[in-house]
């Protein structure tokens, strides 16, 4: 995924990937148990782009979770991904019935993780993408922070409509480096997508 994403991690363990996904570009808030995610799923201002849900939790489990992320209106189209021991397929059936959007079976490799978060958030900003808000909510937020000249230089490649690959192989970095790059940008001038990022910054004259 080429935006900065925060996922809610629900898991009764979870250092693993709480430590795990920062380190590929993506903010987390963690929890542990479904009573807590509700919680926190229900401030509309929490940003959570996407839902790790485990099934196996103390106090509610991840279906019982999942059901009530799909009844509130809120959340009903929120992006989530089983995390289950329990490799038995009507389970894994009736989780996607429930509306999961994807399920991994523990113990898993990061890679996979990984590759299966991008697929989902894909997804969901190509709804969003024909269904659009017109959430453009940027203006008149007081003084943003200054960027550094680098990641001025980040920001300016991708106005140009470069990817992340495509900065990192020009300024030879990791493409992990320009996805912090672009974390930094995006709290800095209060913003949470690549196209809000460019069009203040074209605004404010920080590119051109």
């Amino acid at each position: 995924m080429e935006e900065f994403s925060k996922i809610l991690i629900v898991d009764d363990n979870p250092k693993y990937l709480s430590e795990a996904l920062p380190l590929y570009g993506y903010t987390v808030e963690t929890v542990t148990n479904g009573v807590d995610a509700l919680k926190v799923l229900d401030d509309e201002n929490s940003g959570i782009d996407l839902v790790l849900l485990d099934v196996m939790m103390p106090q509610m489990d991840g279906w019982e979770t999942l059901k009530r992320i799909r009844n509130n209106e809120h959340t009903k189209y929120l992006p989530v991904i089983m995390i289950t021991a329990v490799n038995e397929e009507h389970k894994i059936v009736s989780g996607l019935k429930h509306g999961a959007d994807d399920y991994i079976v523990k113990p898993f490799v990061l890679p996979n993780l990984l590759a299966r978060i991008e697929a989902v958030l894909r997804r969901s900003k190509w709804q969003e993408e024909r269904n659009p808000k017109a959430d453009i909510q940027f203006k008149n937020q007081g003084k943003v922070e200054p960027l550094t000249e680098r990641e001025k230089e980040v920001l300016s490649l991708v106005a140009k409509g470069k990817t992340n690959q495509e900065i990192a192989d020009e300024l030879f970095v990791r493409d992990v480096t320009v996805k912090t790059h672009l974390n930094t940008i995006f709290k800095k001038l209060k913003v949470k997508s690549r196209t809000q990022a460019v069009l203040l910054a074209i605004q404010m004259n920080m590119v051109s």
